[in-house]
């Protein structure tokens, strides 16, 4: 899907052809598509770097083009793992910059609502800048939620004596490591922009950028603390998990020891030998209190252990 936008003065619109100082934003291109993007002076590889899953952040400059790599995280629920990052491909090229991804993202549909009032597509490097600090602000909200998830996982694991809690707690645990991998590339690559002092045209952009920075870095100790917190949350749901399957079994082992006591008592009275007792009236009667006199006692001394 191929959109251009444009910012005029009334707002960001959305236009049906190129213009001079337009944003073009591509979502997993078509083949007619690509060949657009090349007629407008992309070139095919860094297009296929933006539509490769496991490229890693980083920034390529030459006279007449700037290309950037971002990797931005993306929430699918119905994967393996929830909570991934793919790459972002922005070129600024000419009078123009184009972005181009594999998947849709909020964070072109946050862009293209005006959430920024001072955002113009004409300003191509500001616009990259917003791109940046969008991206570390969804960082923050998705790590917000995998909290939020980790802790009704939590609240799951105290009672149980299965394995699936623990695997979705390892779900989330790949996604941290996914997150913080995305982010030091990107602080590095971020890095390297402010190095080459390529948005020090307006002392705004020098700002934005400083936002920028301030909130990846912020993300990337989110990551890490919430990274700390979900193993050792798994290592010890695990002995949890343990603790509560010797639990059941010490109770099964109990209750069977207690259901076998009368059948103890019946198998010796049922034996043909002659038995103490077996001609009196109440025999019968004194058989079935043996067995529940044995019991209860049976039964007290595993409570008293605390095996129920």
């Amino acid at each position: 899907m191929l959109s251009i936008y444009k910012t005029t003065e009334q707002g960001l619109e959305k236009l049906d052809m190129i213009a001079n100082g337009a944003w073009v934003n591509v979502v997993d291109p078509t083949p007619e598509e690509m060949e657009k993007l090349v007629t407008w002076g992309m070139d095919m590889d860094y297009i296929n770097y933006a539509l490769d899953q496991d490229e890693m952040a980083r920034m390529e400059r030459d006279e007449d083009y700037t290309f950037i790599l971002l990797r931005i995280p993306m929430h699918q629920p119905e994967s393996d793992v929830p909570f991934n990052t793919v790459p972002l491909g922005i070129m600024i090229l000419g009078n123009k910059i184009i972005t181009v991804c594999r998947y849709d993202s909020d964070i072109f549909r946050v862009l293209a609502n005006g959430k920024y009032r001072l955002l113009k597509t004409g300003k191509r490097y500001r616009l990259a800048l917003y791109i940046f600090l969008e991206t570390s602000a969804r960082y923050l909200n998705l790590l917000r939620e995998i909290n939020r998830s980790t802790e009704l996982v939590e609240d799951q694991l105290q009672k149980s004596t299965r394995n699936r809690e623990v695997l979705e707690l390892l779900k989330y645990q790949k996604s941290l490591t996914y997150f913080a991998t995305a982010l030091r590339s990107n602080e590095v690559m971020m890095e390297r922009v402010q190095k080459t002092q390529l948005f020090n045209y307006y002392e705004e952009d020098q700002d934005l950028l400083e936002d920028v920075l301030t909130e990846n870095q912020q993300a990337i100790q989110m990551t890490s603390i919430a990274t700390e917190i979900l193993s050792g949350m798994m290592d010890a749901f695990a002995s949890i998990i343990s603790n509560n399957l010797n639990a059941v079994m010490k109770a099964l082992a109990a209750l069977t020891i207690i259901l076998n006591m009368p059948s103890l008592v019946a198998a010796f009275y049922g034996m043909n030998v002659a038995l103490p007792g077996e001609g009196h009236p109440l025999a019968f009667l004194t058989v079935i209190g043996l067995s529940l006199a044995l019991t209860a006692v049976a039964t007290y001394i595993f409570y008293k252990r605390d095996w129920f």
